[in-house]
């Protein structure tokens, strides 16, 4: 993967081979904010802990340009992933932290009796979605203002949550899971393409990384189980938790 390692992603601070190590944990949790812990930051981290994972910044508007790189197609093979994501033509897709709308745009055609909700929580990546809109001409994607703690999605709606590279920068998962579980129907799922945090030649920063086995404790302890988990592409995991119902 040597395209991934260049000046623009170093310059943008999320993809690197050097390894930092996870600092020491304060055991010690904030009043009202039981469900997490807090330490000492590192590098592009945010010094707060969900189940022993640091959760880290968010990749800023000023960085949009990265999503829609050119070489994106070949480093991630972001056809195959779309080309497994196995939906019927009415289903609702909402595509949670959908920045430039990359995976947004390429979803609209699986469900042409459906919907895309694309879920952003940045205003600027929202313009930008609504632009291509516009210019594409596209009638079933529906931009929605998303919150820190819920996506703002209606109640028993979605079919499909998808998060592109995004859960691990939640900066309260716990709540965000439980809000996204409430908009699912029944049998609904949410699929996580994270980049895969057990290979250390993925060069990505660390905390932009993350397991098979973090991913399904946390959102096990929210009311979803691994249904399928799918190593097909190069550097990210295809990862398809189940709502327990």
């Amino acid at each position: 993967m040597k395209g991934i390692v260049t000046c623009t992603v170093i310059c943008i601070a999320l993809c690197f081979s050097a390894c930092i190590s996870a600092p020491e944990v304060n055991a010690q949790k904030t009043a009202g904010d039981s469900l997490y812990q807090h330490g000492t930051a590192s590098s592009g981290g945010t010094g707060k802990f969900y189940l022993g994972r640091e959760i880290a910044h968010v990749m800023g508007a000023s960085n949009s340009s990265w999503l829609d790189r050119n070489s994106r197609p070949q480093e991630e093979n972001t056809q195959l992933a779309i080309d497994k994501i196995s939906v019927p033509a009415t289903a609702v897709i909402a595509d949670i932290g959908a920045g430039t709308g990359y995976y947004t745009f390429k979803l609209a055609p699986k469900v042409p009796k459906g919907k895309v909700y694309a879920v952003e929580i940045q205003d600027e990546m929202i313009e930008i979605v609504k632009e291509r809109i516009k210019k594409m001409n596209v009638a079933n994607i529906e931009v929605i203002k998303g919150g820190f703690t819920s996506p703002n999605l209606p109640d028993n709606s979605v079919d499909l949550a998808i998060m592109v590279d995004v859960y691990h920068e939640f900066e309260y998962p716990v709540e965000m899971l439980q809000a996204i579980r409430k908009s699912l129907k029944k049998g609904g799922k949410i699929l996580l393409i994270e980049y895969k945090g057990e290979d250390p030649a993925v060069a990505i920063r660390p905390l932009h990384k993350t397991t098979v086995s973090q991913l399904s404790k946390e959102l096990g302890a929210n009311g979803f189980k691994l249904d399928y988990n799918g190593q097909f592409m190069p550097i990210q995991h295809f990862l398809l938790f189940k709502k327990v119902d």
